[in-house]
């Protein structure tokens, strides 16, 4: 089969034709891939930034496929150890031993992928498998992020979103259907922003022109610029939640924050959180903004992605 594959000591993709994974274990499975999407965690993989082995490696972890067994499915891809408190409570996301396809095993770049457990794949229901497979990362992760912080948006609150990419544009979807909050969005790019108003917000522009509080705020982008945006502008008695991998850092303690302001990451989404997005994607229309890509041009979805040349999110398909 053909899978895009990563190399030790290289920071290229490859194209390569590797033997189709077999089942061996009794709860083992083969789902054939028909889309994966590329995340920027995938170039954070190459970089080097998450230690990721073995090598080589095949990426991608936003995985729809088939199985003749299920039909049409969704791959959770936050693969646990299947024995600690984490995994006991479906937070696999969270277990200290999880081995991440695509991060830290071989993931969905590829034209059929080997999946450990059959309780990691979901009903697609009459979801398009590629218009869809962002949302087992990307809508994922925007998706537990807001439930954060549901619980601090009640009626005439005001909620804001910084970074308008692909999560970004998951976040202002799930807010303006799972609370009355007004929603803001920040960011420098002007495209971005024009993209979120379409998608809900009532106002996007660049961080430093927003006025706070907002009672929460939750960073796509978590670099050190957003960051001390965040804290700039999360009321008092607000959350801001930290979910971009941008390696930001700020101050905290007593008079660093806004009084009794909760500052948290957000991480993925559990096995819960993933059968309720997709209960509500099968519900409502979540909109987002795909191009779709042949796998053999897997390099050039990073190269663009490292530039900046995508609206939504890149997909791949074999």
């Amino acid at each position: 089969m053909r899978a895009v594959r990563l190399y030790e000591g290289e920071t290229t993709l490859r194209v390569v034709e590797i033997e189709t994974p077999v089942a061996k274990g009794p709860d083992e499975i083969v789902v054939k891939v028909a889309a994966c999407g590329v995340c920027h965690s995938d170039i954070h993989v190459v970089d080097g930034a998450f230690g990721s082995k073995p090598r080589p490696m095949t990426l991608g972890h936003e995985v729809t496929g088939s199985t003749e067994e299920h039909g049409n499915v969704f791959v959770y891809t936050p693969w646990g150890c299947g024995s600690c408190r984490f995994c006991d409570a479906r937070m696999e996301m969270i277990c200290p031993n999880s081995r991440e396809a695509g991060l830290f095993g071989d993931g969905g770049y590829a034209e059929h992928m080997l999946v450990p457990f059959r309780r990691y794949l979901f009903p697609l229901g009459d979801l398009d498998p590629v218009a869809s497979a962002p949302l087992g990362c990307g809508g994922l992760t925007a998706f537990r992020a807001v439930r954060h912080a549901l619980p601090f948006l009640g009626k005439g609150k005001r909620a804001l979103v910084i970074g308008a990419g692909g999560l970004g544009q998951y976040a202002v979807q799930y807010l303006r259907m799972l609370s009355d909050a007004e929603v803001h969005v920040g960011d420098l790019d002007s495209a971005k922003c024009a993209t979120a108003k379409e998608l809900g917000a009532s106002e996007a522009a660049a961080p430093a022109e927003l006025d706070g509080p907002y009672a929460a705020v939750l960073d796509f982008v978590a670099a050190q610029a957003t960051l001390e945006a965040t804290a700039r502008l999360v009321d008092r008695m607000g959350i801001a939640i930290a979910i971009g991998l941008h390696g930001g850092r700020i101050p905290f303690g007593f008079g660093a924050v806004p009084m009794e302001a909760r500052f948290m990451t957000s991480v993925w989404g559990s096995l819960d959180d993933f059968g309720d997005l997709i209960a509500l994607a099968g519900k409502e229309e979540i909109r987002n903004v795909v191009e779709v890509l042949p796998l053999e041009q897997a390099q050039v979805a990073h190269d663009r992605l490292r530039a900046g040349d995508v609206t939504g999110r890149f997909v791949l398909v074999p």
